[in-house]
């Protein structure tokens, strides 16, 4: 694959993710024991920051991907980050732009639980 094919792949792929966690659709939210423990309007709020969050930079997201983050909501520290399955979730896509064959799967977690 030369440059601007991997470009344009990843590009895809950071479009996909984007698209499944502003909107939540179109894969699986899953949140971790710690996340659950807190209440409904934190919980609330964690979706919305992880909704909004922009700040992708060089360190958070070397691959270009928009696949991992960090939030802090009221007083918690979090991160979230999106894998890609194939649609039975037995293994991992061979084909994470083909939304066909990709289950995208979110997962937001206290930093703690990492």
């Amino acid at each position: 694959m030369n440059c601007a094919n991997s470009k344009a792949r990843t590009d895809e792929i950071a479009r996909l993710n984007d698209a499944f966690r502003t909107s939540l659709t179109g894969g699986r939210v899953m949140v971790t024991q710690g996340v659950t423990a807190l209440d409904r309007q934190t919980q609330a709020d964690i979706l919305l920051a992880v909704k909004t969050f922009t700040a992708f930079t060089a360190d958070n997201d070397p691959h270009g991907e928009h696949d991992f983050g960090f939030v802090r909501v009221d007083g918690h520290d979090l991160f979230w980050k999106i894998d890609y399955y194939d649609p039975t979730l037995s293994h991992h896509t061979e084909d994470a732009t083909n939304p066909n064959a990709t289950l995208r799967v979110l997962t937001i977690m206290l930093t703690g639980e990492y």
